[in-house]
């Protein structure tokens, strides 16, 4: 099976699990462990495993769950449940007792692999009825029954920071199409080799880099989590000539002692960030230093990752903006749901074959999220007369001062432009007089003097005094999901 730009990938997993077999070549490296894994050793494994999950009795479409960090053990379980047209669910190890029991009892899974260092929690919040297996416990062989595209092939968990989480579901042909609109918005070829260091528990890691690795016939260098001080050296040692990476890591990289060789600088062709809004100074810091271009981009859990990018080098990168769509479509919504005018502000909407099935066994909020057959974000923004998306915010996470709107980006945006803030989030506090009024926290690098005196003076001086924080909290971090993305919401309580 080829990779074509013009249309979305036919077919299931398993059918291009078997064509990158029978094509050859090295799917992943592993940098901690020297460790190898070619196409063909993938695909038998995970045949063996997955007849061996049929031998269990596990039904197609059924929930396995999946509870391992990045490793090779991962991709193998991963893998063998889509290989068997079983349903992958991935369990977020960040998630906190709670939200793991929640999403164990119900994605309704009977088995689950589970890393070494997970059992304990996995066998302390358990449903009953779960068995935790692996590789070496599985059934009596027995054949594969068919499958196709529309079969259910992952289920993953929203955060759930604002309420219940939200199992989303994406069949074979979705999670393809989440594989490639990655290799198309950055060119993949089978030359090319990603360097996989968000969890695979993670839409991001799952679609682009192993999505997109499998759709283009390239490979990937994977690490069990990401590491500021080791990174350039295993980029290098891996000869990766991409990343995937979100604003945090990107930040900890530009305040991190190391930097990339010659040999893996001129390797690399860019790298993507992912998952939140990039800060236009933090970008243009990283790539002074570094050398390599950054390619903002925004995708969600409900799109298989990947909705909008900005074109590689030499094409039009507009800093400030995840870029235009490829592989489906983007309009901006009015709060009546209809196209707003262009240049307008709205909810950002988008269809097309990366978009999820469904929520799993919740139609009310499946119907909410959808306005015909487009799937609301719950980002807020605007398109430029290119087609290039400008976000501002979260519908969720507006703060709301005196009847005034204020996105908290725009606060963050300043913040950043102090070269010794790591972190940084506004968030909303509620007020007697105003409703509600703004404050931020942020994370400094060691040994800076930077007074909230002097970061409340610069906001003051770039956003006037009604849009300013009161007030600044200083933490050694701020509180990130499994992603890396700063969870906002969680601040107020927080602080």
């Amino acid at each position: 099976m080829i990779f074509d730009p013009a249309a979305p990938p036919q077919g299931t997993v398993r059918d291009w699990l078997d064509a990158r077999a029978a094509a050859g070549g090295v799917a992943l490296v592993f940098p901690e462990t020297d460790d190898t894994l070619t196409w063909k050793d993938l695909r038998d494994t995970a045949r063996d495993m997955a007849r061996g999950l049929t031998g269990l009795g596990v039904a197609q479409g059924e929930s396995i769950a999946i509870v391992h960090p990045n490793g090779r053990e991962g991709v193998l379980a991963l893998y063998a449940a889509l290989y068997g047209g079983f349903r992958a669910t991935m369990i977020n190890l960040a998630a906190g007792p709670s939200a793991i029991a929640y999403a164990l009892d119900h994605s309704g899974a009977r088995f689950a692999f589970v890393h070494d260092s997970q059992t304990a929690t996995i066998r302390d919040v358990a449903p009953d009825g779960l068995r935790i297996i692996s590789a070496d416990m599985l059934g009596k062989p027995q054949d594969i029954p068919a499958f196709d595209a529309t079969a259910h092939a992952l289920l993953m968990y929203t955060s759930g920071t604002t309420g219940t989480p939200k199992g989303v579901v994406h069949t074979h042909a979705s999670l393809l199409a989440g594989g490639w609109t990655a290799a198309l918005a950055h060119a993949l070829t089978p030359q090319d080799r990603g360097f996989c260091v968000l969890p695979i528990y993670h839409i991001n890691g799952l679609c682009v880099t192993m999505m997109g690795a499998l759709v283009s016939g390239g490979s990937l260098a994977m690490t069990a989590k990401f590491s500021a001080s080791r990174f350039w050296d295993q980029a290098g040692s891996s000869q990766i000539t991409w990343f995937s990476v979100v604003p945090t890591i990107i930040s900890h990289l530009l305040h991190s002692d190391t930097v990339p060789d010659a040999a893996t600088r001129a390797r690399l062709r860019f790298g993507r960030s992912a998952s939140s809004a990039l800060a236009v100074e933090t970008q243009q810091a990283f790539e002074d230093r570094f050398g390599v271009p950054i390619v903002e981009t925004m995708g969600l859990t409900e799109t298989a990752a990947q909705i909008l990018s900005n074109p590689l080098p030499p094409g039009t990168r507009k800093i400030g903006s995840p870029g235009v769509a490829y592989g489906n479509d983007v309009r901006i919504l009015t709060p009546e749901l209809t196209p707003a005018p262009p240049l307008q502000s709205g909810e950002i909407a988008v269809r097309g074959p990366n978009v999820m099935a469904e929520y799993l066994r919740n139609p009310d909020a499946t119907a909410k999220t959808f306005a015909g057959d487009w799937l609301r974000t719950g980002d807020l923004g605007h398109m430029d007369a290119d087609g290039y998306v400008y976000v501002t915010g979260r519908l969720k996470e507006l703060i709301i001062k005196g009847g005034e709107n204020i996105a908290p980006r725009e606060i963050d945006e300043v913040l950043y432009s102090e070269p010794d803030i790591i972190e940084a989030a506004a968030f909303a506090r509620p007020c007697k007089s105003y409703g509600e009024t703004v404050e931020a926290a942020v994370a400094i690098r060691p040994g800076s003097t930077v007074s909230e005196d002097a970061l409340i003076a610069l906001c003051h001086d770039r956003l006037g005094k009604f849009k300013s924080p009161d007030c600044i909290h200083f933490l050694p971090e701020l509180p990130k999901g499994p992603s890396g993305k700063i969870q906002r919401m969680k601040l107020s309580d927080l602080v």
